[in-house]
């Protein structure tokens, strides 16, 4: 049985509130660096997860660079200072945007996403070995 696109979607909402649950879940018990770089590579797996959801064709590879590239866009937005504006007027601005650079979270992104980009290629070559023959 193939992942149809249909199902992709709704995969991946659940991926995405299951990341949201444990990057708050970390959040609530841990505290300092381990929080903050959890929530960097939850962050990152959040937007794997959406860019699925929006092209759930993508091959694995293309679907993590996606995600990654668009997860070291935000972070080096943060250097113009716009995010922090937002941020500082909106508490879902500040989840989605961040407020100010870090450099140590661009090799974090990677880490939230590379796994899953993994994961998704064997699922991915499972499902075509399980397709009858043409």
């Amino acid at each position: 049985m193939s992942i149809t696109p249909r199902r992709c979607r709704v995969l991946m909402l659940a991926a995405a509130a299951l990341f949201i649950v444990v990057a708050l879940g970390v959040r609530a018990t841990a505290g300092g660096g381990l929080a903050q770089h959890c929530g960097t590579a939850l962050y990152a797996s959040v937007v794997w997860a959406g860019v699925l959801f929006l092209r759930p064709r993508l091959s694995p590879p293309t679907a993590g660079a996606i995600a990654i590239a668009l997860c070291w866009a935000v972070e080096v937005s943060q250097l113009t200072g716009i995010p922090a504006a937002l941020s500082a007027r909106s508490p879902l601005a500040r989840l989605v945007l961040g407020a100010q650079f870090d450099p140590v979270d661009l090799a974090w992104y990677p880490v939230g996403v590379l796994p899953l980009v993994a994961v998704h290629r064997i699922v991915a070559i499972r499902a075509r070995r399980r397709q009858p023959s043409r």
